[in-house]
């Protein structure tokens, strides 16, 4: 284990083929401190090393805070700062001492230096709301900021940590959801848990044909149509899976809704950081975002792929 002050440097140079790292955000918050929890487990799962940032700004031009416990000016507060890191690092050790832990300061603001020190890393492991820190911003904003911003998927920590339970993924058919799913695939693959893969619509039934119009039909051709789309795309990843049990949930109504409904007997939500809305809008950013607020357990958000 070392202490590096990264300051505006690059991120973590795997070229060398060095394994990438799960990256946790830490600022002594006990929501920051679940999640290095739950990213050294990640870690453990996937033998990888862990890497624990702290963001440190200074000098702190607006924010209000207690009189440090190491005395006035910028070496006390970078002593709390280098102190909230030493615990973090305790934490992971006690939580799985096999784990390699590599804690950096970094100089910038939190979502910046997150953003950075995750474009090598695995996974990005966040908690959902914080003390703010030195930094005077909720985790809750930078959990917002690195999901929409970031090329790395974002494990968000919040609600109920369960060891059973399924993976709930939010699929709507499009190439842009194959990611996804193939995310929720192998995370349920790794905690031999059942997928359930949910679809959902809220369009009423394809465009107007008159008055006299049968909606009734119109809807059940809908339904039909919209499970034929979640099989096809279900297929394309169940072949890597064949272990993984899979339950389809096929409902029309507001998909946020029907997620966090999902995510009260869930270990995990999957969720697209981004998507064309299409057939259903699932993995919208508005979706993502209300999941993100509101679901019961911990939030898997996973990038659209580039190139």
């Amino acid at each position: 284990m070392n202490s590096l002050d990264a300051g505006a440097g690059p991120a973590m140079n795997t070229e060398d083929g060095g394994a990438r790292p799960i990256v946790v955000g830490a600022d002594g918050s006990p929501s920051s401190l679940a999640a290095v929890r739950v990213a050294t487990r990640e870690a453990a799962w996937r033998h990888l090393p862990l890497r624990i940032v702290h963001a440190f700004i200074w000098p702190l031009m607006h924010v209000t805070m207690g009189p440090s416990e190491a005395g006035p000016g910028e070496g006390g507060l970078r002593h709390d700062a280098e102190r909230t890191l030493a615990e973090a690092a305790a934490l992971a050790n006690e939580t799985d001492p096999s784990v390699s832990v590599l804690t950096d300061l970094m100089t910038g603001a939190p979502s910046p230096v997150l953003l950075r020190a995750a474009r090598d890393a695995e996974l990005l492991v966040i908690g959902d709301r914080g003390l703010g820190g030195f930094t005077g911003l909720l985790v809750g904003s930078v959990a917002v900021q690195c999901t929409a911003h970031g090329r790395t998927p974002v494990l968000v920590v919040r609600g109920e940590e369960r060891a059973a339970g399924p993976v709930v993924v939010g699929a709507d058919g499009s190439l842009d959801s194959v990611p996804t799913i193939e995310a929720a695939f192998t995370e349920a693959e790794r905690r031999k848990a059942e997928v359930v893969a949910v679809h959902s619509w809220t369009r009423a039934g394809g465009h107007s044909h008159g008055e006299h119009h049968d909606h009734k039909h119109d809807t059940a051709t809908v339904a039909e149509e919209e499970g034929h789309l979640l099989e096809q795309t279900l297929a394309q990843v169940r072949k890597d899976h064949p272990d993984v049990r899979t339950r389809e949930h096929l409902v029309r109504g507001r998909p946020a809704k029907v997620l966090i409904e999902l995510s009260k007997q869930a270990q995990l939500v999957v969720v697209g950081a981004h998507g064309r809305g299409g057939l259903t809008g699932l993995l919208l950013g508005s979706v993502s975002h209300q999941v993100l607020h509101h679901s019961y357990c911990p939030v898997l958000v996973v990038p659209r792929a580039t190139g």
